[in-house]
């Protein structure tokens, strides 16, 4: 049996296999016939080479058979370029003469070659044949363009179920160029080059199986099975590695001296030993099960039509549905499992610990915690595994290969817990999913569902991260709006407690005075009233605030009266009567308030307060002008506006500016300071107003 036998009955029969796949195929139409002819055609043209090759004659059909191959081939490309640029009319019509003048031209060859065959004896023919050579070297060379023209038409997107049909027709195009290259130019053919090219077509048609595979028109309908495909990776491994150790074994004979015969031996029972090792090795045949169903199978999964619902269901607007239930509904619909918990890392202990944060469709009938130090979330977190408690039953040292795992104790009260998947977000478990046993469990649970799970919970986990951080947000916008109220309320408070202060201080000497006891009554009853209406802000919170339309002249005079207890006494100039404005009238007052109250500290008794209102451009303007201390420039750009800081040291507050402005912006204004230290200060209100009902009257009557 020579090389060149066993190199071309290889190639027959791999062609064969390829026919075989193709006429099982129910789809590609055209191009699977097309394809089948050519498989047909190798595959007759590699059977009459071994022939040829086993009893070492010279026939004339596998040489007319290797021009029926390469016009096969060659039909095959002109229509798949064909395609890819049709609509070009003219370079179709061109496409159309190409096929025809291969036909011609195929067609002379085979009648040559017949015509020199039955008129020449001579044993060899093929050397004398030049324009035999050169006839399959020009096929080659015309398969090579029409490859390279079909790779230049194909958009990228479809590049890749495409490349691979032309990298297996392109290498047995381009060994043939090589072959008969070097036929012309040294007159002979290489028998060296002629033996090995029955492997190399062999060799191809696996790579023109993956463009089968890739391309959903061209898939073959037929199931191969995955145990089939492993056993036989398998054995095609071990017979691999045998025949590497044999030639090892061969080396170390040669070399080995005296000891070459016992070196050998040694050799090829160790060599022996490791395979049968490695052939019952759990882990490895796992891996080589993965592989071979990643990379020789179709997915399980529809992964689009997988994804859209996950996400639908964890962005599901159901109210009533919280996001931790939705999570377990999401990744237990992926698996058809009845039920779930969802536990996630409390942050609040030493370590972190893990609770149950929600259930669907079960019970937990104890209470349980998982440390975050546990050997189940070491595990989880570092190897990143979906743990099926099937197989860790079966095979726990498959999980405890890889780390410490020992199963913790409330998950035998979880009736038929079946998947354990981590929830990573950032290299970090955030938490974890226990799913309750499917009905269909009994199907194989493959590294396909086990990526589906890991990817759809480091989503979720994404979800509830983002879903935490907007409730602690909440939760921190909640307790700042109520500190802010509070400290407007004390502040307010502080107000008050200082008109109550002026008044027990003169108690003592005006107790018999029947006016100061009147104003006494007032006043004690207007910071009772004003107190009362503090704390129903406060219990209330911002929504308590009631707008309605306020005159502004009666509420500055107001305010300047009750603020005249208070040396220096402001004095009110109203320059604009009928205003009004919009607003919260307690709020406003004392928005007032802390800006006259401000121009009293800051300014000696015999010194001077004013307040003013205006009509300026549209705007009502409170102005508050002072002969007091002033403010330089730097701390009214850095500090004046900013919350807690005051110029009064420890018996301020820092807020009552800050408030004043605050508030006057959301209801449409602003506020503007102009000062100079030593020269005093004026604090302007500029508030959008309303005319009153006095004021559009009298304007009726001037028109």
């Amino acid at each position: 049996m020579t090389i060149g036998f066993v190199s071309y009955i290889t190639a027959a029969g791999i062609f064969t296999a390829l026919l075989l796949v193709l006429l099982v195929c129910r789809t590609g139409g055209v191009f699977r016939r097309l394809l089948a002819v050519a498989a047909v055609a190798s595959a007759l043209w590699a059977a009459g080479a071994a022939y040829q090759a086993a009893f070492n004659t010279l026939l004339i059909f596998p040489q007319l058979l290797e021009f029926l191959r390469d016009l096969a081939w060659l039909t095959f490309l002109l229509h798949l370029l064909n395609v890819k640029i049709s609509g070009k009319g003219a370079v179709s019509t061109w496409l159309t003469t190409v096929r025809h003048g291969l036909y011609l031209f195929t067609a002379v060859m085979m009648a040559l070659g017949l015509y020199l065959h039955f008129n020449d004896v001579s044993p060899s023919f093929l050397a004398k044949a030049d324009f035999q050579l050169a006839g399959h070297l020009l096929l080659a060379v015309v398969g090579l363009v029409l490859l390279e023209q079909i790779l230049r038409n194909t958009p990228l997107d479809l590049l890749r179920a495409i490349k691979y049909l032309c990298f297996g027709i392109g290498g047995i195009f381009a060994y043939d160029f090589y072959l008969y290259s070097d036929a012309l130019l040294f007159q002979r053919i290489d028998p060296a080059l002629w033996e090995a090219r029955g492997f190399i077509n062999a060799t191809v048609v696996p790579v023109i199986g993956i463009a089968l595979a890739r391309n959903p028109q061209w898939s073959p309908g037929v199931l191969i099975s995955r145990r089939v495909v492993f056993h036989t990776s398998a054995l095609l491994g071990s017979g691999i590695y045998l025949l590497a150790m044999g030639m090892g074994g061969y080396y170390v004979r040669d070399y080995g001296g005296t000891w070459g015969v016992v070196a050998q031996a040694i050799f090829l029972f160790g060599a022996g030993l490791i395979l049968l090792i490695l052939l019952f090795s759990g882990p490895l045949r796992a891996r080589l099960r993965v592989f071979i169903n990643k990379h020789f199978f179709h997915y399980k999964y529809d992964y689009r039509e997988e994804w859209l619902r996950f996400i639908k269901t964890l962005s599901s607007s159901d109210q009533n549905v919280p996001l931790p239930d939705r999570v377990i509904r999401a990744m237990a619909q992926m698996m058809d499992c009845p039920g779930g918990i969802l536990w996630v890392r409390r942050d609040g202990h030493e370590d972190g610990i893990f609770k149950p944060e929600a259930l669907w469709n079960i019970s937990l009938p104890v209470p349980a915690s998982e440390p975050a130090n546990s050997s189940l979330i070491q595990f989880l977190e570092i190897q990143k595994w979906v743990i099926n408690l099937d197989e860790y039953e079966r095979d726990p040292e498959l999980y405890r290969s890889l780390g410490d795992l020992n199963m913790p104790s409330w998950l035998k009260f979880i009736p038929n817990a079946w998947l354990i998947s981590p929830l990573i977000l950032q290299e970090k478990l955030m938490g974890f999913v226990v799913l309750t046993r499917s009905p269909a469990s009994h199907k194989h649970f493959n590294w396909e569902d086990s990526d589906l799970l890991k990817t759809s919970g480091s989503q979720a986990a994404s979800y509830l991260a983002q879903h935490a951080i907007s409730q602690a947000l909440a939760e921190a916008r909640q307790f700042e709006a109520f500190n802010r109220l509070s400290t407007y309320v004390v502040h307010d408070l502080k107000n008050l407690i200082s008109q109550l202060s002026l008044v027990v201080s003169n108690a003592a000497r005006h107790k018999s005075n029947p006016l100061f006891m009147e104003n006494v009554i007032s006043t004690v009853e207007n910071s009772v009233s004003k107190m009362n209406r503090l704390l129903q802000h406060l219990r209330e919170g911002p929504q308590a605030e009631t707008r309605r339309s306020v005159d502004l002249a009666k509420l500055l005079d107001e305010v300047v009266r009750e603020s005249q207890a208070v040396k220096p006494s402001p004095v009110f100039e109203c320059q604009a009567v009928s205003l009004s404005v919009t607003a919260d009238r307690d709020r406003l007052a004392s928005v007032v308030g802390h800006v006259i109250r401000n121009a009293q500290d800051a300014t000696p008794e015999n010194g001077k307060v004013v307040v003013r209102l205006q009509r300026v451009n549209g705007h009502a303007v409170i102005e508050v002008e002072d002969t007091g201390c002033g403010m330089d420039e730097s701390f009214m750009s850095a500090r004046l506006f900013r919350p807690f800081q005051t110029t009064k040291g420890s018996s301020g507050m820092g807020i009552g500016v800050y408030e004043a402005r605050e508030f006057v912006r959301a209801l449409g204004g602003d506020v503007y300071v102009n000062s100079k230290p030593g020269q005093g200060t004026v604090f302007r209100i500029h508030l959008p107003y309303q005319a009153t009902a006095e004021l559009l009257r009298y304007r009726k009557n001037l028109h």
